[in-house]
């Protein structure tokens, strides 16, 4: 019975909500958070504008894509905080210069 009560609480085990491994979906999801953290930081100098446009949009493109295919909540979860940061990256960096300099 104590291994019933025994949980786990660190990052996979989150987004393997459902007990297997998704290591592509994961992937995905991580990688959409990373680029929409690089995407949104970098507007807050100007003059990095085609760095936050081109991080930003690979970053919706990634979790769009991780949204196709994700399989927990966990997993969902990261994408759309991810998604929103490309998104705001993405049209601060078209609005400050576009995606060609």
């Amino acid at each position: 019975m104590a291994q019933a009560a025994r949980t786990q609480r660190d990052l996979l085990s989150l987004l393997n909500s459902d007990g297997k491994e998704h290591p592509v979906e994961n992937t995905f999801a991580l990688v959409t958070l990373v680029l929409g953290a690089i995407a949104a930081l970098t507007t807050l100098s100007p003059s990095l504008h085609l760095v936050s446009s081109w991080v930003g949009l690979i970053g919706i493109g990634t979790g769009l894509w991780g949204q196709f295919i994700s399989s927990t909540t966990g997993e969902r979860f990261l994408l759309i905080i991810g998604l929103g940061a490309s998104a705001f990256g993405f049209y601060l960096g078209v609005a400050f210069g576009g995606l060609i300099g």
